[in-house]
């Protein structure tokens, strides 16, 4: 199944932003990995010792930003179990600021949060990967939308690929 497939009716409309940067061609399980590999090798041009930078008060630093993108990682992968195991469960939001704020991450190292991101994301391509066509159509309610078992595999691709422009554009 290829994001050209989804529908609308899949997720809440703010996520369309991150459904728009993914090629509309690839099967997701490809997507995951494709997506894996560019990130990895994007993380190769942060400087480990530029890790706590933040380009303006109140905003993430770098570290804080590559753990928010493992928690949405781990969040995403989370809703999906629940979708593709229990069709039409409701699950609540989450504040990725409070995350944010009490993660801890300007004491990580970037290998740490790079082993981190691997395994998480490795996790979730063999769990997408194990889905049913059925289980990744099934929907559930998350944060008061509809939303897709498989379209939460496309949205953190899509997620990764919104925080690697912002970190290209305001911390490199």
């Amino acid at each position: 199944m290829t994001a050209n497939n989804l529908t609308s009716a899949e997720y809440k409309e703010f996520y369309g932003r991150y459904i728009k940067k993914i090629p509309g061609n690839l099967r997701l399980g490809i997507l995951l990995e494709e997506n894996r590999d560019e990130f990895l090798k994007f993380l190769e041009r942060i400087a480990p010792e530029n890790l706590d930078y933040a380009y303006a008060q109140g905003k993430w630093s770098i570290a804080e930003v590559l753990q928010h993108i493992i928690d949405v990682e781990r969040i995403f992968q989370y809703r999906a179990l629940c979708i593709a195991r229990e069709p039409g469960i409701v699950l609540p939001g989450y504040d990725h600021e409070a995350y944010a704020s009490t993660s801890k991450a300007n004491r990580r190292t970037l290998h740490s949060l790079k082993d981190e991101f691997t395994a998480v994301r490795n996790s979730g391509i063999v769990m997408y990967e194990s889905f049913s066509n059925e289980m990744l159509l099934n929907l559930g309610s998350v944060s008061g939308g509809n939303t897709s078992c498989r379209a939460t595999g496309f949205i953190v691709a899509g997620h990764t690929l919104h925080h690697m422009e912002i970190i290209k554009e305001y911390y490199l």
